[in-house]
This record gives structure tokens, C-alpha cells and sequence, in this order.
């Protein structure tokens, strides 16, 4: 389930950078999946994965599978990445709820939780972008 390497060398530098490597393949997907984005130090891809392909409104997941894949590849930081096959790229209050998850037992195991990307139709949106929002 994992995808060719034509994405590495490639820095991420923004979120916009990491919609790019991922909006056309995720833009008019009709069932929900969720990618995890593995980063060195300096923020260049490793390998991104499937974690999860579910219905059109929901995916099932682990924070234990998203982190095992991590540690697997020794991925320092990491990315997660799901999209929305209804197009809207608004995060649900299940998706602020796994970021917060996700975010808390990465920080335990010494691996960065950079952010929680949910793609919509030629859209996306940043939870941890969304998050700094409501807090700063």
C-alpha cells in the first residue's frame, strides 16, 4: 500500500507543500484514506503510506499503527494526511479529537507531530494551522 518513491527528496516546507505532493491523487477518491507522511530532520519525505481505507465518511485507525510505521522507518517527524470524498475540506471534531490523540503520544515517544492535513476538492486544510488559529 505504499507509494512509489517519485515523492522523495522532496522538504516540506508548508502545508501547501504537502497538498501538493498529494491533492491529485486524493482530490475525487470516493472512500476516505489516510496517508502518513514520514519526514527526516530537515523535513524531506521518506515514505508516505496508507494507514487506512474506510467508507466515504469515515477511515478506522490506530495511533499505535501510525506510530509503528514511524518507528519502522525511524521517521523523526511525521506528517498524517486523510481527505474527504464528500470534497469539503472542513476538519470534523473526530479529526481535531485524533490530531489531539496523535499529536500527545507522538510528543511521548520522541517523534514531532507536524501536522493533520484533510484534502478536499482542490482544496485542503491544516488542522494544526486551524488549531494555532483558535489558541494564538
Amino acid at each position: 500500500m505504499s507509494r512509489p518513491s517519485n515523492y522523495k527528496q522532496i522538504q516540506i516546507k508548508s502545508p501547501q507543500d504537502m497538498a501538493n505532493v498529494v491533492m491529485d491523487e486524493l482530490k475525487d477518491e470516493k472512500k476516505e484514506i489516510v496517508k502518513l507522511v514520514m519526514l527526516d530532520s530537515r523535513n524531506t519525505i521518506i515514505k508516505i503510506t496508507n494507514i487506512a481505507v474506510g467508507g466515504t465518511n469515515f477511515a478506522n485507525f490506530s495511533i499505535a499503527e501510525v506510530l509503528g510505521e514511524a518507528l519502522k522507518v525511524k521517521s523523526p517527524k511525521i506528517i498524517l494526511i486523510h481527505n474527504h470524498p464528500s470534497g469539503n475540506s472542513n476538519p470534523s471534531k473526530q479529526d481535531f479529537d485524533i490530531t489531539e490523540k496523535l499529536y500527545k503520544a507522538s510528543q511521548t515517544i520522541g517523534i514531532e507531530f507536524v501536522d493533520h492535513i484533510v484534502i478536499g476538492n482542490k482544496e485542503y486544510t491544516s488542522i494544526m494551522s486551524e488549531i494555532a488559529k483558535k489558541v494564538g
